[in-house]
Order: C-alpha cells, then structure tokens, then sequence
C-alpha cells in the first residue's frame, strides 16, 4: 500500500508542477486568454494518464492468468511442482516479502512476475522453460522474478508510465492548441478548436508516445540488470543466472502479451524500444559483479 500512496502522490505532483510551470511562463493566461481552461486540461491529463496506468496495474494479475493461460498451484500435482512453489517460497523469505501465487503456463520458455502489492503478487513459468533448462538455470530465472516483485518494479514501471502518459497528454494538446490558435488568428474561435487542434493533436500523440516508449523502455531495461543481480545475490553466486541467460540467448523465447513484455525474463524488439537489454550485457554485468 505504501507504494501504490507514492504512486499517487507522485502522480499528484506531477501535474501540480506542470500547473506551477505553466503560471510562471504565463500559459495559463494565454490558454484562458483563447478559450481553454488550464485546470480542466490537468484533470484530463491526469486522468488519462495515470488512470490507464493505475488500471492496468490493479488488473495485472488477473489479466496475465487469463492472457497467458496461467494454471496456480494451489495444490502441488507431481515432485516438480512442488520443486517450483518450495523455490518461490525460499526467494520470497530471503527477498522479505509474502508468498506470491505461483503458476505455470503452456508456451516457450519464458517467465513473469506482476502484481499490484508485492505481498500477494503473481509468478509464473513456462512449460518451456522448465524442459529446456537445467532445475539450476529454473531456480536463477524464478530468482530474477522474486527480485522484481521485491524491487517494487509493477509499480515503478506503471509510475514512469503514468507520468510519461501525463506529460505526452498534456503537451500534445497545448502545442496543438497553440497551432489552432496560430492556423486561426483573427477567425471567431467561439466555437471551439478547429480541425488544426485535432490534427496537431493526433499527429503530436504518436510523436511524442514515442518518445515516452524510448524512455519507459529505457528504465525497464535498467531494472533487468537490478533483478538479475537481486537473483544473483539470492543464489550467493551468478554464474546461475549467467548460464540461464546463456541458455535462453539460444533459444527462442516465447511470445509475450504488449502489456505484459516488460515483465519476461526475455523480450522487446529494436534497442531503443526493448524492454530488456541483450543478453551478452546482462551476462557482462553479472561477470563484473563477480
């Protein structure tokens, strides 16, 4: 809970110095001066913003057992799962957080952790990761889950989200309010924004969405070198999590939900966009840490 409370308050700080912000330079004046309210255009970036955020991150966890087909563990079936919910339960005891639900799921190898509260979050693995690895290489990629959930990363990721989500929505339609008000000097603006504010809008929503994707991809690749040396520690060596790594550079890892990519052991496409950094770093890194 305390970390869902600093997400608001951020949240609630970021719109207030956009607010500050935009007094000082004076373009709240201009803004009023042609019509449009600058506290009504903070809600709406606030809401769309990080109320899709906070959303997506309260629903994660039954999305990602439906999406993904996840199976709990309730009740251990065979000597394997039982294997899987004992290590989950050592990671979790040693990171200091309650138990997660544990699951697993048909598909290539792969594996996930999401969840709003790091007490009752979710981790899973995939059929395929358990067959094409050593029970060595399972538990180092299990490690690197429990980290995650320990590190706060749900929540993080969805507070850079939110706060990049707030400032594209805001700022596509000031610039695009300003354009209008450019493209319509001296017209009767009584009516509302013209067709330059829609077009400037839409064009300016993916422009900078794509800038804020290079940034959230960005951060989440710096949070897999942290899981990966959270997993180390755990394991009191990373030469486990460097040769699950190894192993999984060789194979192809199974496909992920968009919502749900940043929380793999493998996934992204292009460097920039990438959620997770090439496997030849992670492995560098490990090796430096000793």
């Amino acid at each position: 809970m305390k970390r869902i409370a600093l997400f608001l308050l951020t949240n609630i700080a970021v719109v207030a110095v956009l607010g500050i912000t935009a007094s000082l330079l004076g373009v709240n004046r201009f803004l009023t001066a042609n019509g449009l309210n600058l506290g009504a255009l903070l809600g709406f970036a606030f809401i769309m913003g990080f109320g899709g955020a906070i959303i997506s991150l309260l629903m994660s966890k039954p999305m990602a057992k439906m999406s993904m087909g996840v199976r709990i563990i309730n009740q251990p079936g065979n000597a394997d799962e039982a294997w899987i919910v004992q290590t989950v339960h050592n990671f979790a005891l040693k990171a200091g957080i309650g138990m997660p639900e544990v699951g697993i799921y048909d598909g290539e190898p792969n594996a996930f952790a999401t969840g709003a509260f790091k007490n009752s979050a979710l981790v899973a693995v995939s059929t395929g990761l358990l067959q094409g690895m050593t029970r060595e290489e399972v538990e180092a990629v299990i490690g690197h889950e429990v980290a995650h959930v320990a590190n706060g990363d749900m929540v993080t990721m969805t507070l850079i989200q939110g706060v990049m989500n707030t400032f594209v929505v805001f700022l596509s339609r000031l610039i695009g309010y300003a354009i209008d008000s450019f493209l319509r000097k001296g017209d009767d603006r009584s009516s509302g924004p013209g067709i330059g504010y829609y077009v400037s809008t839409i064009v300016l929503d993916i422009l900078l969405g794509f800038v804020a994707a290079i940034i959230v991809a960005w951060f989440s690749r710096q949070r897999e070198f942290r899981a990966d040396a959270g997993a180390a520690t755990m394991m009191g060596n990373s030469l486990p999590m460097q040769h699950a790594l190894a192993r999984l550079g060789g194979m192809h890892p199974g496909e992920m939900p968009k919502n749900m990519a940043a929380m793999g052991i493998a996934g992204g496409i292009g460097k920039l966009f990438s959620t997770h950094p090439p496997i030849e770093e992670r492995i560098a890194a490990l090796r430096a840490r000793g």
